[in-house]
């Protein structure tokens, strides 16, 4: 009987090891398949298939999909498009909810566009509101140029003068109301001119023009040398009869 006892008492005790050893020789084996790969590096707990499950304190846990497949992460900053979130139960990669958004601050506010977009105000534009202006090199909307109203135009002139010409040009102008918040950025034009026709061609009790004397001049020029081509080719055939 007590051999009995003895032999039973052996083999549970290497049922004992056994389990213990296969246990042991599981686990090894799961830190194995996960050594090559570190999905589950930064986990407090971790599953074979779906990765992580819960993460360190300071560490965010972050969802990525792959095709069909879904497994969780520990990160210590979140991937792009992500912001974290962090909460007394576990910190969180939460998407950005702005359109156009490469990294965000929270939810609702961006604070790095994609390529292309200009920042303004937590949001991703094509091109800056009206009343701003795009900073290149930090790809953001600042304060721009405010100008006032376009003044009435001025009198029709050339040279200074009012008259003597057929011709002129003339102008308005506008002020600048606030500068822009950087020197770089330029103001919008702030005079401009346009041609008219003035209201008086010839001065009252003045000369004509000088290039009105010379036109004169040269035309008289061309009949006094027509007229005399006419007198030499006239006597040359009174010579020739």
């Amino acid at each position: 009987m007590q051999f009995r006892l003895f032999s039973f008492a052996l083999i549970i005790l290497n049922c004992m090891d056994y389990g213990h050893c296969q246990a042991s020789r599981w686990r090894r084996s799961k830190r194995a398949s996960y050594g090559p790969n570190p999905i589950c590096k930064g986990c407090l707990s971790c599953s074979k298939d779906n990765g992580c499950i819960r993460c360190q304190h300071k560490l965010f846990f972050f969802l990525r999909r792959e095709g069909m497949r879904q497994y969780g992460e520990c990160l210590h900053s979140c991937p792009s498009g992500y912001y974290g979130l962090r909460t007394p139960d576990m910190n969180r990669c939460s998407r950005c909810r702005i359109e156009n958004c490469d990294s965000c601050f929270s939810r609702d506010f961006c604070t790095k566009c994609k390529t292309g977009f200009y920042s303004h105000r937590g949001r991703c534009f094509r091109g800056c509101p009206p009343g701003f202006a795009a900073l290149e090199e930090l790809m953001e909307c600042v304060e721009g140029c405010e100008v006032g109203q376009w003044s009435e135009w001025g009198t029709c002139s050339r040279n200074n003068k009012t008259c003597g010409f057929k011709w002129g040009l003339e102008t308005r102008t506008r002020q600048i109301v606030k500068k822009p918040a950087k020197d770089t950025i330029p103001c919008p034009t702030i005079a401009e001119s346009r041609r008219c026709k003035m209201a008086m061609r010839h001065c009252p009790g003045g000369r004509r023009p000088t290039k009105t004397k010379d036109k004169k001049k040269k035309k008289k020029n061309l009949m006094e040398r027509a007229q005399k081509q006419h007198s030499i080719f006239l006597a040359t055939d009174k010579t020739s009869q």
